[in-house]
């Protein structure tokens, strides 16, 4: 369970949620496996949204928290060029129909510290303080470490495959599920 700070109210403006292996994974590998190897499988090339499948108590979640008022921004790691990327996260939102919950939505470069920097440049841009900020996602690197080096608060989904951290290094604050969340900032 999460060590978060809560106070009597939500504290959090706006919620940074990861796309790929947060609010969506490959039916194959049913949320064991990393799931960036679906835009490597030449099997699957352009067919990826066939094979992808959205986790259950994404659209609840999301509804509850945007009937708090809170900003609901995606963040998505892709391994193509920006412009490809783009087009592939929009192409993913409209297909799960999540358009009505996001204010806003960016493909990040495959750099570790990319969601960092564009989280940051959200809140400068939307004049929201790091504090009243939370980024939640499945990868250590790309979501959790790096919205914690940028000073904002981050809670990493438990997967079968977050199990295989580096060495020594442990987050402080995960949930099992989506729910979770809820329960943690509302």
């Amino acid at each position: 369970m999460a060590k978060f700070q809560k106070d009597n109210k939500c504290l959090k403006e706006i919620i940074f949620l990861d796309g790929d292996g947060t609010l969506w994974y490959p039916k194959e590998t049913e949320h064991t496996v990393n799931p960036h190897w679906i835009y490597k499988d030449k099997r699957i090339g352009k067919n990826f949204l066939k094979h992808l499948t959205i986790i259950p108590s994404v659209n609840k979640t999301l509804h509850k928290l945007k009937k708090h008022g809170i900003v609901l921004v995606l963040l998505s790691t892709h391994p193509h060029s920006h412009k490809k990327a783009t087009q592939i996260l929009k192409r993913k939102v409209e297909y799960f129909k999540l358009s009505d919950f996001f204010e806003e939505y960016h493909a990040t470069p495959d750099d570790p510290d990319a969601k960092g920097n564009v989280l940051v440049e959200i809140l400068k841009r939307r004049h929201i303080r790091k504090s009243k900020a939370l980024m939640v996602g499945d990868s250590y690197r790309y979501d959790y470490v790096s919205a914690r080096k940028v000073g904002v608060e981050a809670l990493l989904l438990e997967t079968k495959y977050t199990k295989y951290l580096p060495r020594g290094k442990r987050p402080t604050s995960t949930i099992k599920n989506l729910r979770e969340m809820i329960d943690l900032i509302l």
